[in-house]
């Protein structure tokens, strides 16, 4: 079967596979199985089992359900909502004044979970509640809250990042440090957006609070100690070179687990609830990554990689024309998949090209993570919105309007981004190539 037949046919059989609710995993494999049935007489059995295993035995890969279950463990911790109260004194005096919160709290979240739907989750259950009750204006609180919680694919450790670095055979550790300087640029948009709006609309704005005292400030500020902490120590280890990504998700798991039981943050019974969560989430992205294994070189025998790869390449596309492309592709992919199916399905394809266009694949992976940070707050599949409509009660058309002026801002950073590649390449090849 030629390609120009064989390419729409497997489209229909991905798309088809999850209309019908098959899950990721599942629909992957069955693409595979059409795919290598099609186009080629290996042995399907023994390809399948080989790549799989191969796929799944990444050491890089360890680090995953370690840091997983440290998000786990803060969730269910008292030391998460421990931060809404240390930050609040210190937004007090900005523009937006609370709503910064929002902001500030999943950046921390984030570089202690890697995950945007924790990070959303966790945050939003504190927040949410408090903003309302004193007034702030509802819109800006869900925005606010959807933008800020793609943070968690962004800033080190991202599960997501981790996932692009075992599929593409690229340092983990480069990929966190290359994530540190464009969260904070996301980071710095989101508040800047915050203060631009609370200064053009005042009158939604509730009335100021009284002013803390300096005394109080240091004791709100000092909740914050234990979760800066885990912070210094993970992220800190692996800067400093004392400990490898792996190696510093176990440090994050025994620093949050010592602290939560050490406050009494969590009972004994929550260890176990955190494993449990952990575990099937673990399952979930392990299946994921196995059929995405298996599809790869399924799609390899197809040749459909290097037809398009050479096609892209004959249309002589310049490197920025590549990339708006491929921004608008991810953006559409995102409005049907979770930002982890988009990038094990679509990197073994894309990343060739990429590298073709002289395109540096640490660089790139911060790209692709941005712009599938989009695919969280985009409906009808949009994770964060999904978790806000549990929060809120709102309906997801809703949430997403709300959300619509952080996706710009997403877009923007993303041109940022393009416009200058070394405020994602500075940081690992200054701290890395000393």
């Amino acid at each position: 079967m030629d390609i120009a037949t064989l390419a729409p046919l497997l489209l229909v059989v991905l798309f088809g596979t999850l209309a019908a609710g098959l899950w990721v995993g599942f629909a992957l494999i069955a693409v595979g199985l059409v795919a290598m049935a099609a186009a080629s007489s290996a042995p399907i059995t023994l390809v399948f089992a080989t790549k799989v295993w191969g796929g799944l035995t990444v050491w890089d890969l360890t680090a995953l359900p370690m840091f997983i279950w440290m998000g786990e463990i803060l969730v269910r911790s008292r030391l998460s909502s421990d931060m809404f109260t240390g930050l609040a004194p210190f937004t007090a005096r900005l523009p937006g004044r609370l709503l910064h919160v929002n902001v500030m709290g999943c950046a921390l979240f984030a570089a202690v979970s890697g995950s945007s739907a924790a990070t959303t989750a966790t945050v939003g259950r504190m927040s949410i509640p408090e903003l309302r009750a004193r007034g702030y204006d509802e819109a800006m609180v869900i925005g606010t809250l959807a933008g800020s919680g793609t943070f968690g694919f962004l800033i080190p450790p991202s599960i997501i990042l981790i996932v692009y670095g075992a599929a593409t055979e690229q340092s983990i550790a480069r990929l966190f440090l290359a994530g540190v300087v464009p969260g904070l640029l996301l980071a710095g948009l989101f508040s800047g957006y915050i203060m631009l709006w609370s200064l053009m609309h005042r009158d939604r704005m509730p009335a100021a609070e009284p002013a803390t005292s300096l005394s109080e400030s240091l004791s709100a500020a000092a909740r914050l100690l234990p979760v800066i902490g885990l912070i210094v120590a993970v992220i800190g280890s692996i800067y400093a070179g004392v400990a490898s990504p792996t190696e510093a998700a176990v440090i994050g798991v025994l620093g949050a687990l010592i602290l939560a039981l050490a406050t009494g943050a969590m009972p004994l019974r929550g260890v176990w609830d955190s494993l449990r969560a952990a575990t099937v989430t673990t399952c979930m992205i392990s299946f994921i990554l196995a059929g995405a294994a298996f599809l790869t070189v399924a799609m390899g025998y197809t040749g459909i990689p290097r037809g398009l790869a050479a096609g892209i390449a004959q249309m002589g596309l310049s490197p920025y024309a590549l990339l708006a492309a491929l921004t608008v592709f991810f953006i559409i992919m995102g409005m049907f998949l979770d930002g982890i199916s988009i990038v094990v399905l679509t990197v073994s394809i894309i990343l060739p090209m990429v590298m073709q266009a002289g395109i540096d694949p640490i660089w790139f992976g911060v790209f692709l993570v941005l712009v599938v940070e989009m695919s969280q707050i985009t409906p009808p599949v949009g994770f964060n919105l999904f978790v806000l409509q549990t929060i809120t009660g709102r309906d997801i058309f809703t949430i997403a309007r709300h959300a619509a002026p952080f996706f710009g801002l997403l877009v923007l950073a993303v041109a940022i981004l393009s416009a200058f590649p070394q405020l994602a390449l500075w940081l690992p090849g200054t701290m890395l190539n000393r």
